[in-house]
């Protein structure tokens, strides 16, 4: 989760997260790169006094600033598609887990388990213990596997949702009438929180997300104890 003073992005938990974080600072240098450059140019036309009164076109100069950018922007799509590419292709999934945005909590259905499902509430302020994160601790986490493929599919109830948890990489939106799907892989144990991102009313901040990700034998232990329950 994001820590005070935190301006960069989250600590990735997941491949896919990392392989974000590479574009974006692939993207950034290029970005920096053309500032440098345009800033260069635009402080030295401002202090030097060189004139050409006989200067009427350049074919050379516009050749290159018409083919350089056309290349520049290569550089940045191709690591792009590769990435979306990426971000929507399903392996194998060991798990899958469905979401259901409600006005203003999650629903979870283990769907390979028959009768594991529970509703996923904010912890109010007043409720909540001295170590708990106000506005981003549930009453039940969503308890998945690490080293594991896990497909979620996301839909809602009423208005539309947003299932993100940043550390993940994972954004879906939740529309009412329509089950969108992605996948993910926990490559380490931890508590990851996230929040609905799309405005569903009033009360919109307060539907967060806490995934606990833990060895795939307590994931089995625990999901006995609830098929049993």
């Amino acid at each position: 989760m994001s820590t005070w003073a935190n301006l960069g992005l989250q600590d990735s938990a997941s491949p896919l997260m990392e392989q974000l974080i590479f574009f974006h600072d692939h993207a950034l240098l290029i970005l920096v790169m053309i500032t440098v450059l345009v800033g260069y140019l635009m402080f030295m036309l401002f202090f030097n006094s060189y004139i050409n009164r006989f200067l009427l076109h350049g074919q050379l100069i516009e050749m290159i600033w018409t083919i350089l950018p056309a290349i520049i922007l290569l550089f940045i799509a191709l690591p792009s598609l590769r990435l979306l590419y990426l971000l929507d292709e399903i392996n194998e999934p060991s798990v899958t887990l469905k979401s259901i945005g409600h006005q203003w909590y999650w629903s979870y259905e283990y769907s390979d388990f028959n009768n594991v499902e529970f509703d996923s509430y904010m912890i109010p302020t007043n409720e909540l213990a001295n170590d708990g994160f106000r506005l981003l601790d549930v009453d039940n986490r969503i308890v998945l596997p690490m080293n594991s493929q896990i497909r979620i599919l996301v839909t809602a109830a009423d208005v539309i949702h947003s299932w993100t948890v940043p550390a993940l990489g994972v954004k879906v939106d939740g529309t009412p009438g329509r089950l969108n799907q992605t996948n993910f892989f926990i490559n380490r144990p931890g508590l990851f929180y996230g929040q609905c991102s799309e405005i569903c009313g009033a009360n919109h901040s307060f539907m967060p997300i806490v995934i606990e990700s833990v060895p795939v034998n307590y994931f089995i232990k625990w999901i006995s104890n609830n098929v049993n329950s």
